[in-house]
């Protein structure tokens, strides 16, 4: 755990690097409120681990890591404001701490940001633009034309989150300078990833307590938002068997990314071929963890 913590923290130190430099005042303390209160930075940590499984350093992986939480944050901020939640992550939403309007600047602030730190990269650029436009697809599709079958709820899913957490990991292979065939494997691990975390979540808002999740629980079904629990008609027991599906399928892509690597590994003798499997174990304990999160 010491290798994944160090890791962890080196986005934390970053992150907190980058919210320093935010002005005015005030919207430096409605971002920091947003992206400091917790959170499993599981994003950020795929870009790193990708990265370094690709034959990077975590150095090379920061900013990049750096920018897909802020993008992620800046959505949360959206989401609760659409599903009225005070609560996220334990804390106040922001929405519920300043107001609508703050909150919405708070949120662009956050965008403004990360899309600063992958500027330096045309196909960063190009990779983040794809999922945000992913990810607002989805966020159309819950609000307005909501999935009725198992696999239009597949769809939304992989727009909703399994997008950022491809161009998490497809950031990563770039940051290495992998090339195309190895980022697109490790951006299929990752998708499948999402969708995994996805059903987990929907899971979880069914059956966990609120204060053990640390955001209101009993969301989607009070909101008639799409959930894979409702719309297939599925027991929890069977929804948590699709997520397994989809993980089993990231570790699938994983395996091909693996060959990539490796080949880039060759070019880069800078990076261990120890760490190189090290952020590849951790990618699969990742794959293995969605399923079975608690919270």
């Amino acid at each position: 755990m010491e290798y994944l913590q160090t890791r962890r923290d080196r986005v934390e130190e970053r992150l907190e690097t980058v919210l320093d430099g935010v002005a005015p005042s005030e919207l430096a303390s409605e971002v920091r409120h947003v992206s400091l209160a917790g959170g499993k930075r599981v994003r950020p940590t795929v870009t790193v681990l990708a990265c370094e499984a690709a034959g990077g350093t975590v150095e090379d992986a920061l900013d990049f890591a750096v920018g897909v939480e802020l993008v992620h944050n800046a959505s949360l901020v959206i989401d609760d404001i659409i599903d009225e939640a005070d609560l996220r992550r334990g804390v106040a939403s922001a929405w519920a701490e300043f107001g609508y309007g703050p909150a919405i600047i708070a949120s662009d602030g956050l965008l403004g940001e990360a899309f600063f730190l992958f500027s330096s990269d045309e196909r960063a650029m190009q990779v983040v633009a794809e999922a945000m436009v992913e990810l607002g697809e989805g966020e159309a599709t819950e609000l307005v034309a909501r999935p009725e079958t198992e696999a239009e709820y597949m769809v939304l899913a992989r727009r909703k989150t399994g997008a950022l957490f491809r161009a998490a990991a497809e950031l990563g292979a770039i940051a290495a300078a992998a090339d195309p065939y190895t980022v697109e494997a490790f951006g299929r691990y990752a998708e499948r990833v999402g969708v995994a975390f996805q059903i987990r979540d929907d899971v979880l808002d069914a059956t966990a307590e609120t204060e053990a999740l640390g955001k209101p629980t009993g969301q989607d079904a009070a909101m008639e938002r799409p959930s894979i629990v409702q719309i297939a008609e599925l027991s929890p027991e069977e929804a948590n068997q699709r997520a397994r599906e989809q993980a089993d399928a990231a570790l699938d892509a994983l395996a091909t990314a693996d060959a990539g690597s490796n080949q880039n590994q060759n070019q880069n003798q800078s990076q261990s071929q120890n760490e190189n499997q090290q952020a590849l174990e951790y990618l699969r304990d990742l794959a293995e963890f969605v399923v079975v999160r608690e919270r």
